[in-house]
């Protein structure tokens, strides 16, 4: 018998805009959906995958590698064919549409990193309502990597926000987010220090914004490893928040244990 079903967000975002004018190809992580979603069906947890259209995530290719995996091959392996075949990664549901039909027999909400989620999780309407109300009824919240800074769809302007980071408008941004529902949260994000690495090896471009600055220009507390790519969660109330790739596990851990304490 299951013990209720998780949330899972997902980007259609496949194109990423960069400071230069160019644009570089983005998607979901495999591990950072793979390797959480697994856990919580092995931890006896149904999962429904939503996004913006209603379609499938789009896996970004320097995340189709079994180094993310710690090199183990069957993990790598057992990674491709859930997000392939699996029904709960096919049978895809629109964000409206969860949100229309009711969010009350959803037990926590878990969202994937990868830079997709910054183009459109990161500013849309229904995420921030699903959001809100998961903060409301005080269930478990997972974000991972890129995927903390979707908490700022909870503001009430989310796309003004993010034309105000990307403008360089910092009193403008806190101004936006004055009354924001996580303002004070202790969180962890995929760190300055690790998006110039990413930046140079693989976006070969520059972000209009690091993920730290957005975090903290909204009231988060956000902290992140002195080391770069080593695992760290930050849990405070429901919110739970993994800093990069590396945290996967750990955070899908950490997820676990919280809804098994909500339903005890």
């Amino acid at each position: 018998m299951s013990k209720g079903q998780v949330l899972v967000l997902g980007s259609n975002a496949t194109q990423l805009g960069l400071r230069s004018g160019s644009t570089a190809t983005v998607g979901q992580y495999l591990n950072e959906t793979a390797v959480p979603a697994l856990a919580l069906l092995d931890a006896g947890y149904d999962i429904v995958l939503a996004t913006p259209n209603g379609t499938k995530p789009h896996i970004d290719a320097g995340s189709d590698t079994k180094d993310h995996f710690g090199g183990d091959e069957a993990a790598y392996q057992r990674a491709k064919d859930f997000f392939a075949s699996h029904p709960a990664m096919n049978d895809v549901r629109t964000l409206k549409s969860v949100v229309d039909e009711g969010l009350d027999g959803f037990v926590g909400v878990f969202v994937p990193g990868g830079h997709a989620p910054i183009v459109d999780l990161m500013q849309d309407r229904d995420a921030g309502t699903i959001l809100r109300h998961f903060h409301a009824a005080a269930k478990p919240t997972a974000l991972l990597c890129h995927g903390p800074v979707v908490v700022v769809a909870a503001l009430d302007d989310a796309p003004a926000f993010r034309k105000a980071l990307e403008e360089g408008d910092d009193a403008g941004a806190a101004d936006l987010a004055r009354d924001w529902i996580y303002s004070g949260y202790r969180m962890t994000v995929f760190s300055a220090s690790e998006e110039k690495i990413a930046e140079e090896q693989v976006l070969k471009g520059e972000l209009y914004f690091d993920m730290e600055k957005a975090l903290r220009s909204a009231g988060g507390d956000v902290s992140v490893t002195d080391k770069n790519f080593a695992s760290n969660v930050v849990v405070d109330r429901e919110l739970i928040t993994g800093q990069n790739p590396a945290s996967d596990r750990a955070m899908a851990d950490a997820l676990i244990e919280a809804l098994d304490r909500a339903a005890a």
